[in-house]
């Protein structure tokens, strides 16, 4: 009976090692990812902070002046007045604020699909009178 007990508990021993073993193993092999994903994520900190100093030195008004003066004549770039930007105000509304259209009796809206049919050709969709292209 002492020899079973001995080749049980040796069994044990191995059997305990080997899960030790594996659960090691598994730990390395995400330790190691860790660390790649680490060293990716440096990285692309460090190719942020290269492209936003890039962008501040693109981007310096001294140097966009001398590039507009080199470029004027080709570019033909001229200063935006004040009056060209718009206010909130004078935006058109948003969709959700239009107000809703009545519905037509099928009659009218036949006769008045078949009228905007013959006056659409050459003009846009909404019928604006501007031509289409």
């Amino acid at each position: 009976m002492f020899r079973t007990l001995d080749v049980v508990m040796i069994a044990v021993m191995t059997a305990a090692a080997t899960v030790t073993y594996s659960i090691k193993h598994q730990a390395e092999n995400r330790l190691e990812e860790v660390r790649k994903l680490d060293a990716e994520i440096k990285l692309e900190e460090d190719t942020i902070d290269l492209l936003k100093a890039d962008w501040a030195l693109l981007t310096q008004p001294n140097r966009l002046n001398r590039l507009v003066k080199t470029f004027e004549t080709d570019l033909k770039l001229v200063p935006t007045e004040s009056t060209q930007l718009a206010q909130p105000n004078e935006l058109p509304m948003p969709m959700a604020e239009l107000p809703a259209l009545e519905p037509e009796k099928d009659g009218k809206k036949d006769e008045k699909v078949a009228k905007n049919k013959k006056k659409a050709s050459g003009t846009d969709a909404i019928q604006t009178g501007s031509v289409a292209n």
